[in-house]
């Protein structure tokens, strides 16, 4: 089979002949459908050098994945071949008290996970390919009825990965409430959808583009500000002075995450969900008071299938571009250039 391959660090992906997988005992093997382009593979691309993650390459690209089982390892039960599935991502020990409860991403015994704090397309091979082997069964999830592969895979990430964020602030978006969005592409648009879905927040979606603010309020944003040096003050001016309740960056740039604290309500989170490597100052008199820092990696297998139910019916949607195989680099490319619209997926 054609495979989209990492070779070696701060190189772009080749598409090389690989052989077809075939599953062990307990493990799966999925037709891929569709396989999300995630900006983090980037990172893998131009940034990380040997001794940055505990694996390296080579292996194949795609973390964000989803098709039909292709073929079942002796064991297996409760899945059937043709059956359409998406897959967990993150890969953990499988015993472990996080594990146990589903949240890999997690896990306090990596060393005994197929590859330590990775997963397919992190270190091991992923979707990006006409066929991914899964080494457990337990992360490859039924697609519930009306669901297509292609706009399920990037629900296994940009999906999840802002859900577990909303999720986890629940309590603070009650009615009259106000949640912030920093930073309106892959993963953002969807929190627009997710915090509009889930919670009855008001929603106010920053970003320096025009075009990702037209994408914030196709998604349900009640209010867009650019990002500035007056977005903190509109931000409370829009919110009687309060501040917001939550705050989810999916940027993590300096820039980024002082907007976050200056826009913050006292007793309020601040989320980090990007990874663009800025950092924030906490003392005494830092931050609001009680604001809660936070940073996330993904989320749980529970919380994946309570994703793909919003996909399903709809409430869900991300906004995707896709691409052939053979197209794969041209995604990242876009990507990188940033003239892609919404999530790029890989169809084989």
């Amino acid at each position: 089979m054609r495979a989209l391959r990492l070779r070696e660090w701060k190189s772009e992906p080749a598409l090389v002949e690989v052989p077809d997988p075939t599953p062990g005992p307990g493990q799966v093997v999925v037709r891929i459908g569709g396989a999300g382009a995630c900006h983090s593979d980037l990172h893998l691309m131009d940034e990380f050098e040997p001794g940055t993650m505990p694996w390296n390459p080579p292996f194949t690209l795609g973390h964000e994945n989803a098709g039909w089982v292709h073929a079942l390892g002796d064991g297996v039960t409760g899945l059937s071949v043709g059956q359409p599935v998406a897959v967990f991502g993150a890969w953990g020990c499988g015993t472990c008290a996080r594990c146990r409860l589903g949240i890999d991403p997690y896990c306090e015994n990596p060393s005994a996970a197929p590859v330590p704090s990775g997963g397919g397309g992190l270190g091991l091979d992923g979707g990006m390919a006409e066929f991914e082997l899964v080494p457990d069964a337990r992360h490859v999830v039924p697609l519930p009825e009306g669901l297509d592969p292609a706009q399920a895979a990037p629900l296994t990430d940009a999906g999840l990965t802002p859900y577990h964020a909303v999720r986890r602030s629940w309590p603070k978006l009650p009615p009259g409430s106000t949640a912030v969005v920093i930073g309106v592409g892959g993963l953002g648009h969807v929190g627009v959808q997710i915090l509009k879905a889930t919670t009855a927040a008001r929603v106010i979606a920053v970003d320096t583009r025009a075009e990702a603010l037209r994408l914030a309020e196709e998604c349900g944003a009640d209010r867009t500000v650019t990002s500035g040096p007056t977005a903190a003050e509109e931000i409370r001016d829009a919110t009687g002075g309060r501040g917001a309740d939550v705050v989810l960056d999916f940027v993590g740039a300096d820039s980024t995450l002082a907007l976050g604290v200056a826009a913050a309500r006292t007793v309020g989170d601040l989320t980090i969900v990007g990874i663009g490597g800025g950092t924030v100052g906490v003392s005494f008199f830092s931050v609001p008071y009680e604001v809660s820092i936070a940073t996330t990696y993904w989320g749980s297998r529970p919380e994946l299938v309570e994703v793909l139910d919003l996909g399903a019916r709809g409430l869900v949607r991300p906004s995707i571009t896709t691409f052939a195989l053979d197209d794969a680099l041209d995604a990242y490319r876009q990507m990188r250039d940033g003239t892609l619209e919404g999530r790029a997926v890989i169809v084989p």
